[in-house]
């Protein structure tokens, strides 16, 4: 097929690939593609170094990353949405207010050994693409067919699924903020005019997306202050609210307490959609200064700081609302400031909308990366992998994951979509895990910086495996089924690019599409 290519677990073409995907593969040996000569400068003079480039690249990346950037990349995309919406889907699931507390402090301990994990895997395959990369050296090399499986459905999934999931849940996030304040407590909004707040919302990003990576990026940092304010109102409310002697609430305990494993499972899923974002600093490892120190740093010092403000932050939440009155809220931080911060709670809901429009905005700005590059590299439709010729933003990329999300945000709701996202997210985590160990033996004489003791990954992916098993057996939604249905699907795809019996497309089709959006290959 001339708009795809297929790389075994070596990073080369297998036998059967067509000629014109050698000749692309061939092209871009000597760096990946780049519309300029050079690498841009970086602003203000920071020290780099170049980045050894892995197979099939020429042009190194630089590396600019430094520790403190790392612990500011993993609490700035992990912060998110997930703490202004999840509390209710974990008190909800776990039944008592105490329980919900150790689902969230479970969380974040399952976080951290799942980051130990990643430190390994970072530092011994120091490589752009994360799991990606991982599942790809790990498995790919044990069969022609299913090895490299696990890796394309991991692109396969973040492309149609997880990605444009991840944009509806902070689009729709951010649409119910903004149009809760109009409604009052007792009543909450349409679920169409929601829908269509986000919609128009996430277009608008996309668009200031393609207009200029400048302007997405100063809306990043404009928004990233809003994200931390918003917390610290809570945690100080919070604090004035418990030294008056609001505690009975917490004073509960496990009151109600739920007894099915597959409520526990679904509160842990819904709790860990929060925690997600931490590994995005893998993705990035290829363009860190010293990986095998500052990578394991960032983590070590991010994960348990996240970890300590979502749990302060739910009992922030429980010394003024009951939970009965967080479990009847649908914005539950609006609720939240409108009891603790009297004649201001109008903060509350705007600094909460501004984080999450930053947070769709750094979404939206990252993920359709990944669909750019694995256009770039043949994995997909070439025309994905085109820039606008003056601009040089991915517009095709950008509108292809706008169409997906737009669609993810009219038929899904939150809570719909956060436990699709941690299903789907549980099963790759556990084939991860799998990946390591097995490198364990085939790459025994790798270079290793640090080596995580081998019961943790042997835990992480028992428990990925009860998180998935548990929720489809006890308790199944049909979002789970979508998800599976995806992967097959999925299987699908993957053998019909191995045997080369998918459609090409015509040249006029794709250079009518250039014409209309101006976009040329970065080669």
């Amino acid at each position: 097929m001339d708009n795809h290519a297929y790389i075994d677990g070596d990073g080369k073409l297998p036998s059967g690939a067509s000629e014109s995907v050698r000749r692309r593969e061939s092209s871009s040996a000597c760096g990946p593609p780049a519309v300029g000569a050079c690498p841009p400068p970086v602003a203000g003079g920071a020290r780099t170094a170049a980045a050894p480039a892995p197979s099939g690249a020429g042009v190194p990346l630089l590396r600019t990353i430094d520790g403190f950037s790392g612990v500011a990349i993993i609490v700035g995309t992990t912060i998110g949405s997930g703490i202004f919406i999840s509390p209710k889907g974990v008190l909800r699931m776990s039944g008592s207010v105490a329980l919900s507390l150790l689902v969230w402090l479970g969380c974040g301990v399952y976080s951290l050994l799942d980051a130990l994990c990643y430190i390994e895997l970072g530092l011994l395959l120091p490589e752009a693409g994360g799991d990606y990369v991982y599942l790809l050296r790990g498995l790919g090399p044990l069969h022609h067919f299913f090895g490299p499986l696990p890796a394309f459905l991991s692109a396969w999934m973040d492309t149609l699924i997880m990605h444009p999931a991840l944009v509806a849940i902070l689009s729709l996030a951010f649409a119910e903020y903004c149009v809760q304040p109009f409604f009052g407590a007792p009543c909450s909004p349409a679920p169409l005019g929601v829908s269509l707040v986000a919609v128009v919302t996430y277009c608008f990003v996309v668009f200031i997306n393609c207009y200029s990576v400048a302007w997405a990026t100063r809306v990043q940092n404009l928004f990233t202050v809003a994200k931390l304010t918003s917390i610290g109102i809570i945690l100080v409310a919070g604090a004035y609210s418990l030294a008056q002697g609001n505690s009975q609430h917490l004073a509960t305990g496990f009151q109600g307490t739920t007894s099915s494993p597959g409520d526990v499972a679904s509160a842990f899923y819904t709790g860990l959609f929060s925690y997600g974002g931490w590994q995005l600093l893998n993705t990035l490892t290829e363009e860190m200064v010293r990986p095998e120190r500052n990578l394991p740093l960032a983590i070590l010092v991010a994960v348990p700081v996240v970890t300590v403000c979502y749990i302060l932050t739910n009992v922030a939440y429980l010394t003024v609302l009951s939970p009965q009155q967080l479990l009847d809220s649908s914005a539950v931080a609006f609720s939240f400031g409108e009891r603790a911060l009297g004649p201001v709670a109008f903060l509350m809901p705007l600094g909460v909308a501004l984080s999450l429009f930053g947070t769709l905005n750094g979404a939206t700005l990252g993920t359709c990366r990944v669909t750019f590059a694995a256009a770039r590299q043949g994995h997909l439709v070439d025309m994905l992998g085109f820039v606008h010729v003056r601009r040089r933003t991915p517009i095709p990329a950008l509108i292809f994951n706008a169409i997906i999300g737009c669609i993810m945000i009219t038929v899904g709701s939150i809570g719909a979509l956060m436990r699709m996202l941690s299903f789907v997210s549980s099963l790759f985590r556990a084939l991860t895990m799998v990946s390591l160990l097995v490198m364990r033996r085939t790459r025994a004489d790798a270079r290793r910086p640090y080596r995580v003791p081998t019961a943790i990954p042997c835990l992480l992916l028992l428990s990925s495996c009860y998180l998935f098993v548990s929720s489809i057996v006890d308790r199944p939604k049909t979002e789970y089924l979508y998800g599976l249905a995806f992967l097959l699907v999925g299987v699908g795809v993957h053998a019909a690019i191995v045997y080369q019996r998918m459609p090409t497309f015509g040249g006029r089709v794709i250079a009518c599409f250039q014409k209309a959006l101006q976009v040329v290959p970065t080669t």
